[in-house]
């Protein structure tokens, strides 16, 4: 596999909290050939929720994850299933899809969080649901003044109707900090992703779709009008293939995602369970799942246990005194926004990769020039929902119908290849120092 972090990025997943709350789960590794419809690579959300609903369906599909289940970024996030998943400023979908296609965009979004909604509450998933909506605080006045902007289009395109707290109100909403306001938005639901992760596994399987794990695809061609997958154990026959990889890609499987995507670096820490008298000397009470107006924002919340959840994006390289060093700066920043906290022992701290995409919209169609081969990635930090919806347009891809939701044209953009190619996370540096300004 050819990827373009340092080793460290792709290590087992450690210290990570939602780890401590599942039982251990394994899928057997793959041995000898198979057969089967459709071939699955990648065991996050995105290819679980292919699975099951191509399962569903009656389709015998077979899933490939190269690590544990839960490796990647539906093991490693912070839990927030909320609008969004693509990072394009919303003048740039007009210029580019026009209103038709922002209208669609939007409605895709909506649809993305009652998915998981609804499979949560089919499967009777166990998940920890809790948060009423969504929380962004304003991290300077000039951000608050943005906000009131904001309230007016999330109005127009969603139909919905935010919450605006001035900061004089902040308090009585168990959202105190170094914040101008808040706005929050009626939409999204905070959850443990793993246990998601695992009630879709588990979904899947009953449905009918097989699981592997520890079994990474390093070839992938076509012969005689069928795909050939082969792993180091043995090779599975299919004739449609599912590329569910996301920020955790290989370079060549396919070889069309060379330079499509971008994986950058997210670090979260959780802390030992906060008693009340703490929640109250800090002024942070809520529920809410909430994240900062900043570029590079920080993103939070409690959880159901009191244990406090908070991340950032970040950090350029994955080697370990790099990694340290972007920890050590994560708790900086959560000692300035919570000083209350600066003596709470943090119980639990990890990193994950984010994938980004060249328009910085999501991708969810048919491979070119690859008959039967179709991928789904790029959430931009926004997985949960949007790799879950991604997910069910696959299935009725791979089934050679039309998708059951709206596909809007914004994900069916083919993307372009990034400049810079294996070495384009160079150019992070320069955007995290411009982000850095602006975030001031």
């Amino acid at each position: 596999m050819k990827r373009i972090y340092e080793d460290a990025a792709y290590a087992p997943l450690k210290g990570c909290w939602w780890s401590d709350t599942v039982p251990n789960l394994d899928w057997p590794v793959l041995t000898g050939d198979k057969r089967t419809d459709v071939a699955i690579i990648g065991g996050g959300f995105t290819g679980l929720s292919a699975a099951l609903h191509l399962a569903q369906d009656g389709v015998d599909v077979t899933v490939l994850e190269a690590e544990t289940p839960a490796f990647g970024a539906s093991g490693r996030n912070g839990g927030f299933c909320c609008l969004g998943g693509a990072m394009a400023p919303r003048k740039h979908l007009l210029r580019v899809f026009g209103p038709e296609g922002l209208a669609e965009w939007r409605n895709a979004e909506l649809a993305a969080v009652n998915t998981v909604g609804d499979l949560v509450d089919a499967h009777s998933m166990d998940v920890d649901r809790h948060s009423d909506g969504e929380t962004v605080l304003a991290h300077s006045p000039k951000a608050m003044a943005a906000l009131r902007a904001l309230q007016t289009e999330i109005t127009a395109d969603y139909g919905l109707s935010p919450k605006l707290y001035e900061q004089s109100e902040l308090a009585s909403q168990g959202l105190s900090g170094p914040f101008h306001g808040a706005m929050t938005n009626p939409v999204g639901f905070a959850l443990n992703p793993q246990k998601y992760h695992r009630g879709l596994a588990q979904a899947a399987t009953k449905a009918g779709a097989t699981l592997h794990a520890h079994t990474a695809v390093h070839g992938l061609g076509r012969s005689k009008g069928v795909w050939r997958l082969r792993t180091h154990q043995g090779t599975v026959t299919a004739d449609q293939v599912i590329i569910a990889t996301n920020g955790y890609s290989s370079e060549s499987v396919p070889q069309w995602l060379r330079a499509r995507y971008l994986p950058v670096q997210s670090s979260v820490l959780v802390t030992r369970p906060l008693t009340q008298t703490e929640l109250e000397t800090q002024g942070w009470t809520s529920d809410q799942m909430a994240y900062d107006s900043r570029m590079l924002l920080h993103y939070f919340r409690k959880l159901p246990d009191n244990r406090f959840l908070f991340g950032a994006r970040g950090g350029l390289r994955a080697t370990p005194s790099a990694e340290a060093k972007t920890m050590r700066a994560l708790v900086a920043d959560f000692h300035a926004m919570f000083p209350a906290w600066r003596d709470v022992d943090i119980t639990h701290r990890w990193q994950g990769l984010v994938c980004l995409m060249p328009d910085l919209t999501p991708f969810c169609g048919p491979v070119p020039k690859q008959p039967g081969v179709f991928a789904g990635l790029g959430y931009h930090g926004n997985g949960v929902a949007m790799s879950s919806y991604t997910g069910v347009i696959l299935a009725d891809l791979a089934q050679g119908r039309s998708p059951r939701v709206p596909h809007p044209i914004v994900m069916r953009k083919i993307p372009k290849r990034m400049a810079l190619g294996r070495y384009r996370r160079l150019a992070l540096g320069l955007t995290y120092a411009i982000a850095s300004l602006v975030d001031r």
